[in-house]
């Protein structure tokens, strides 16, 4: 992974919280918080929270829980804050390899589409099984392979004709390069986790427009700076836009996206 693919900065940070999170994470985030509210956590710590989307529906889902939302990206959580400002949700910028709360803080953990982004997934792993109590929960999803969620397979397709010389390579490097369900459980298990399982999850995705889906992979996700670092003169969220359009129609426009929902324990004993 590419040290740039964690850091959500300048004009992304919006652009992804206006555009990319309705399109894919709102969906993702009601499953999520309805799997962590079954298991009636009082202290939850979240993960890679980005913008807030988890977190805004943890916060529905269990109005009367302790919330600390973390993220490595400050931006990010700044526009978070600005759209849930919530009593029982804390803000804060945290580091997952090296988080600051004492051992056996939380009672459950959750991530929704980050640990892919973690540069050391073991080391992220332990610290997440330090801070949560004994028969604690970690719950976490990932994105399945891009040949399985269709717009960011359209995205990648297009940008590969744009670019065919030097390939964006984001998508399969990132967000869907971790996606191995035997190989995450087998991390999980070796950092001290025990009872872990997993399902896939099937959901749709959908776009006000063509334009808008092609706005929300290239300028608001860290393809942004794939695509800058080229220094076209090409608009490629045009020409994006004009290859979604000619895959899922004009006006609105819907796909199916694949996910794989991970739930870990911690022993009784930690």
């Amino acid at each position: 992974m590419a040290i740039s693919d964690a850091h959500f900065q300048g004009e992304i940070p919006a652009t992804y919280d206006r555009y990319l999170v309705p399109i894919l994470f709102d969906p993702y985030a009601a499953d999520l918080s309805q799997r962590l509210a079954s298991l009636r956590p009082h202290r939850i710590l979240e993960v890679a929270a980005g913008s807030g989307a988890l977190t805004r529906a943890i916060s529905s889902a269990l109005p009367h829980a302790e919330i600390v939302a973390t993220d490595l990206n400050q931006a990010m959580l700044d526009v978070a804050a600005r759209r849930h400002a919530a009593g029982h949700v804390v803000w804060r910028q945290a580091d997952a390899l090296s988080l600051p709360f004492p051992d056996g803080t939380f009672d459950a953990v959750a991530s929704q589409f980050g640990v892919m982004f973690f540069p050391d997934k073991q080391r992220a792993y332990r610290e997440i099984l330090r801070v949560l109590k004994p028969k604690g929960t970690f719950l976490f999803n990932t994105w399945n392979s891009i040949e399985s969620n269709a717009f960011a397979k359209a995205v990648m397709a297009a940008t590969d004709v744009l670019f065919a010389d030097n390939p964006l390579g984001f998508f399969k490097r990132t967000p869907h390069g971790y996606f191995d369900a035997e190989e995450i459980t087998s991390e999980l298990t070796k950092a001290g986790f025990q009872s872990v399982t997993v399902a896939t999850v099937e959901k749709t995705s959908r776009a006000a427009s063509a334009r808008d889906a092609a706005t929300a992979f290239c300028k608001g996700s860290p393809l942004r700076m794939e695509i800058e670092a080229r220094n076209t003169k090409v608009d490629v969220v045009a020409r994006v836009a004009q290859a979604l359009e000619q895959t899922f129609g004009k006006g609105p426009i819907e796909a199916p996206m694949s996910a794989l929902v991970f739930s870990a324990e911690t022993p009784r004993q930690s």
